[in-house]
């Protein structure tokens, strides 16, 4: 099987036709759409457990026997750490200050991406330089913010992993978010240093264009965590 050196090296010799080209196109694709459904199971959860789970337990509906049985003192309110509070009190991460600060980051960053995609198609090295540059540098902010906030929320807020519900969904979604994030900004560098050697054509780069969807599918699963884990 073969390496990315080796891919890389048939690419830029011209070994590669079309089809070649709409089958790593079509890899690309079902790639992210497993990423898609990936986050789509955690959004699931955080919608069963804020949705469903907690309703049921505070009583409401047909629920009623439920919450007079197991938890009648039980309330239904969001965020909560479950009927028995689990992990203890805990302060909620809320959506101004660095997660704000961060999808402004992550929105940039995909302006930059595109602007440096532009540059590429024009073949303008020194704008596409630029811009990839400037992407992977908001990248690497936006995760060092988020790793801030994270000790701020585990010494600060006593917001942890084992704080039931809304703790363990948090920082499943945002977790793995932020893995991404990492992974695509060291994608993103190997581009960079791929450019600076000289690499790609205005009309033959679907090596940038793949990290550039996956830069973009994470702005989109950010926007999605901006709103119902921090906002909402």
């Amino acid at each position: 099987m073969c390496g990315f050196p080796e891919v890389i090296s048939e690419s830029e010799g011209g070994i590669y036709n079309a089809q070649v080209d709409i089958s790593f196109r079509w890899g690309m694709v079902w790639f992210i759409f497993s990423e898609v459904m990936f986050f789509a199971a955690f959004f699931g959860a955080l919608y069963y457990a804020r949705e469903l789970s907690l309703p049921w337990l505070g009583g409401e509906g047909y629920k009623t026997t439920t919450n007079i049985v197991l938890w009648p003192q039980f309330e239904t309110i969001w965020p909560s750490n479950g009927p028995t509070n689990t992990g203890g009190d805990f302060t909620v991460m809320r959506a101004g200050g660095i997660p704000a600060i961060n999808t402004l980051l992550l929105l940039t960053s995909g302006l930059t991406v595109t602007y440096a995609h532009h540059a590429l198609k024009k073949q303008d090295r020194k704008n596409l330089i630029i811009g990839l540059a400037a992407t992977i540098a908001l990248g690497f902010i936006f995760v060092g913010f988020q790793a801030y906030e994270y000790m701020h929320a585990y010494s600060d807020l006593n917001l942890k992993m084992t704080t039931g519900i809304y703790g363990s969904t948090f920082y499943m979604l945002t977790g793995f978010h932020g893995f991404h994030v990492t992974l695509g900004a060291i994608m993103l560098t190997v581009i960079l240093f791929r450019c600076m050697k000289g690499h790609f054509a205005g009309d033959n780069h679907f090596g940038f264009e793949a990290v550039a969807w996956y830069w973009h599918f994470v702005d989109v699963v950010w926007l999605g965590l901006f709103v119902f884990v921090y906002w909402l």
